[in-house]
């Protein structure tokens, strides 16, 4: 795991999913994922910035809410890809490879997920390394739940690089990270 200072750039952030209020506004625990996406992205860190999360229902959608979220914050929409089949940790990293056809990534969640989620993404392909966020620590309950929860999701990890399953929703490859890439180039 890296700060935002010392992690090695890579072309794209992938910044996990997570709740998203009823009015469409991140979470904290989301927003401070944003937060640390947007540094990156200022610092020159990457050009791109991949958002995966739940667009299951018409009603949520993580990824409409994290692009909005950058760019009113000033990332340009021309940078901004979404993913609205990232249900999960391992369908977001193998949608991001296979789908997205990144390469090299910078994947961003919490601290207590960081390990999983560069393991996951790496186990399918992907060059990755994380930056964590530790800030919403404060919510002490949601903290712990979340460091518990975590501990349940590495055996669901292991089946899931085990079983090399498919994504929910797997789909034709995409260019719009590639088109990001090439914006302004």
């Amino acid at each position: 795991m890296y700060d935002v200072a010392g992690v090695p750039a890579a072309p794209v952030v992938l910044v996990l999913g997570a709740q998203v209020s009823a009015d469409g506004t991140p979470a904290p625990f989301l927003a401070a994922r944003l937060g640390l996406a947007k540094e990156l992205y200022d610092a020159g860190k990457a050009r791109v910035v991949l958002v995966s999360g739940d667009h299951r229902r018409w009603e949520y959608d993580e990824p409409g809410a994290m692009r909005r979220w950058l760019v009113d914050r000033g990332v340009p929409a021309e940078r901004v890809v979404q993913d609205h089949a990232g249900f999960d940790t391992y369908d977001s990293c193998v949608r991001a490879s296979r789908i997205f056809g990144v390469r090299r990534v910078i994947v961003v969640t919490q601290a207590f997920h960081v390990e999983r989620a560069v393991t996951l993404c790496r186990r399918v392909g992907l060059d990755a390394v994380g930056v964590g966020d530790e800030s919403v620590s404060r919510f002490d309950r949601a903290w712990r739940w979340g460091n518990f929860r975590e501990r349940l999701a590495a055996v669901k990890a292991v089946y899931d690089v085990w079983s090399r399953r498919d994504p929910v929703f797997l789909g034709p490859r995409e260019s719009s990270v590639d088109d990001a890439l090439s914006f302004g180039d």
